[in-house]
């Protein structure tokens, strides 16, 4: 058994959720594909696979090594990149996450220009707020906005991203406007509840030099990122967000910006990846294309 050829076989199959279609796309016999996974399912002493007459599906144990084996053949694939053309022509499947704000403001609009500029590469994206773990879940490469902890990655920051402290028009017409942090006692704000910790997100101001936390009374508590927006338009009280995130609303006047003097401090937004992706060719051009744009953000 050619372990490299089960490894490959065996992730197309559990992506294509088909024995024909993986044994087609790597150009081998049906009988042989079979064959094959039954050898390597012999060789581990584990049930990879679950079929039925309609489908294919990794079980348990099949689903830690196919985990497993993308990061193998990512690693394979770097390496062999790194010493031939690909290195000056990336190519591949890129699997990226970032939060859904980004992803969908930011990240996507610009992305044909990134797939011109790099034709061999496709883009496998997802969008979530919470804190992904990139070694079991595969991924390439995460965009994370905050001060980051895992020291076990490697993370390149893009930029600052500039925050606002704002409301509805509609709120504050009908509550006033506050003038200074202290005001806070006497309006609402939108709760923003983390992701991964469910822990309510205190708003933060610069007073005098000096970040000072502050807590307003909420009604409503969401964990993500665009409900956050959508409930502050309903009229549910104060947020505090990256300005990119409501640029719009706030040329419209739909929201109106408050606390101008006390602006929260910028939210750092890096590129982070695990140590052994630092040689990916596909890695390397994607995060300096991400530069690129970040530069370009008002």
């Amino acid at each position: 058994m050619d372990r490299f050829q089960a490894m490959q076989l065996f992730t197309r199959i559990v992506e294509l959720g088909s024995f024909s279609r993986a044994a087609e796309k790597l150009g081998i016999p049906r009988a042989s594909a079979t064959q094959i996974v039954k050898q390597l399912e012999a060789h581990l002493g584990v049930r990879l696979l679950q079929r039925t007459t309609r489908q294919v599906r990794a079980t348990l144990d099949g689903d830690a090594y196919y985990q497993r084996c993308l990061a193998i053949l990512a690693d394979v694939a770097d390496v062999e990149a790194a010493f031939t053309q690909a290195a000056r022509h990336p190519q591949g499947r890129l699997r990226v996450d970032a939060s859904t704000s980004f992803g969908r403001l930011v990240l996507i609009p610009a992305l044909p220009e990134f797939c011109a500029r790099h034709p061999e590469v496709s883009v496998e994206l997802s969008l979530t707020d919470r804190q992904i773990d990139l070694i079991r879940e595969g991924v390439d490469c995460v965009l994370r906005i905050g001060e980051l902890r895992d020291s076990s990655l490697v993370a390149r920051r893009l930029t600052a991203l500039p925050q606002v402290c704002c409301a509805s028009a509609t709120y504050i017409a009908r509550h006033g406007r506050p003038n200074r942090p202290s005001d806070l006692d006497r309006f609402e704000a939108v709760d923003y509840l983390s992701a991964s910790t469910g822990k309510s997100v205190p708003f933060e101001f610069t007073v005098d030099g000096q970040v000072e936390n502050r807590n307003v009374r909420a009604r409503l508590g969401v964990n993500n990122g665009d409900a956050y927006v959508a409930a502050c338009e309903a009229g549910f009280g104060l947020i505090q967000v990256p300005r990119y995130h409501v640029v719009r609303q706030l040329a419209a006047g739909t929201l109106v910006e408050v606390l101008q003097p006390y602006q929260p401090p910028p939210l750092p937004l890096s590129a982070v990846y695990p140590q052994n992706r630092h040689l990916s060719p596909r890695v390397r051009v994607f995060v300096d294309w991400l530069a690129e744009v970040c530069a370009r953000l008002p």
